[in-house]
């Protein structure tokens, strides 16, 4: 979900008050600012594209409607494939119905924009229909509020997914391990990557596939051992230990397309555990599961139950260089064994 994220800075009477909101939006990472033109030095204030307010009308690529009537709706739907952006401005999505905005706009080469005043409402355009808005207007009264949006940059790219070959399998002893049970429902092929480093993450399949001794529960993954790290969003690793209930994740298929989802809740047990290490070339790698007909590894042939993997058999996985530092990739050497 890569998802523009503007703020209204031009409302605001005083100027001062105008520049806070700017300025608050470049901490928070958003890329674009509505301004009056008479702010056109805050560019100076870092990194981030203005918009002048003067501007937003159909003669230009970027028009602002305002939704207050099945009129401007109208007038909104009309725009679709004859400008670049369309952003829509209401206080009651119960009138306008923003189903017919996305539906509408879906394919036509016109993003669309939504304001919103608070985070939950963010997040609900741009999940909407699925696909959502292409964006969020932040449309707020100071600086603090804006804050509130950050988490709304996070995004997962897809990642390229290479094929290791399994050299050994064993049992090793009791463990820790974690179910992560999320809000989505994953297919066949579909789960998270987990590993022992950060430096190759295996694709861990979710349990959507019946195995004979229980039902197929496909919103859950589960992932490994409590050391382990899961890859997150904006490609940052989180350990298996320290998932909560509500917090975002991707879920990876086995082409590496990725979308997010949240935690609904973890299960830490007490379990029997298998290493599995697998190669590439001469580099070794490995992560550590529960010995259960449950856990999956996905590769070119298909999901394969840990309780039956052996040495020689294919699986996918994500490899990187560099090391972690609370999660966020940095640039250095570093050996995790």
């Amino acid at each position: 979900m890569n998802k523009e994220l503007w703020v209204k800075a031009d409302a605001p009477d005083d100027r001062e008050a105008r520049k806070e909101l700017v300025t608050s939006a470049l901490e928070s990472g958003v890329g674009t600012a509505i301004v009056r033109p008479e702010d056109a030095d805050f560019a100076t204030l870092g990194n981030i594209e203005l918009v002048f307010n003067d501007e937003l009308g159909p003669e230009n690529d970027c028009v602002y409607v305002e939704l207050k009537t099945p009129a401007d709706q109208d007038r909104a739907l009309a725009l679709a494939g004859k400008c670049r952006t369309v952003i829509l401005g209401t206080s009651d999505w119960t009138i306008i119905p923003l189903e017919n905005m996305i539906a509408r706009f879906r394919d036509t080469g016109t993003r669309i924009l939504a304001c919103a005043s608070g985070v939950e409402d963010a997040m609900t355009y741009l999940t909407t229909l699925e696909k959502g808005v292409d964006g969020i207007v932040i449309d707020v009264p100071d600086g603090n509020s804006i804050r509130k949006f950050a988490d709304l940059r996070m995004s997962s790219s897809d990642v390229e997914l290479k094929v290791l070959r399994v050299t050994d399998v064993r049992s090793i002893e009791m463990g820790d391990r974690v179910c992560v049970d999320t809000v989505s429902v994953m297919s066949p092929g579909e789960g998270m990557l987990i590993g022992s480093t950060a430096s190759c993450l295996f694709l861990i399949q979710s349990e959507s596939e019946d195995n004979g001794y229980v039902n197929a529960r496909p919103f859950r993954v589960n992932a490994g051992a409590v050391h382990a790290y899961a890859y997150g969003p904006d490609g940052r690793t989180t350990y298996l230990s320290e998932l909560k209930s509500g917090e975002r994740i991707v879920l990876v298929d086995k082409d590496g397309r990725t979308r997010l989802s949240s935690v609904g809740r973890c299960k830490i047990e007490r379990r029997p555990m298998l290493i599995i290490e697998a190669a590439d070339g001469e580099d070794s790698y490995s992560t550590i599961v529960q010995n259960a007909e449950t856990v999956r590894l996905v590769g070119p042939d298909g999901s394969i139950p840990v309780t039956g993997i052996k040495a020689g058999d294919e699986v996918y996985a994500r490899l990187e260089s560099g090391g972690r530092h609370f999660g966020m990739k940095i640039d250095e050497t570093i050996r995790e064994i």
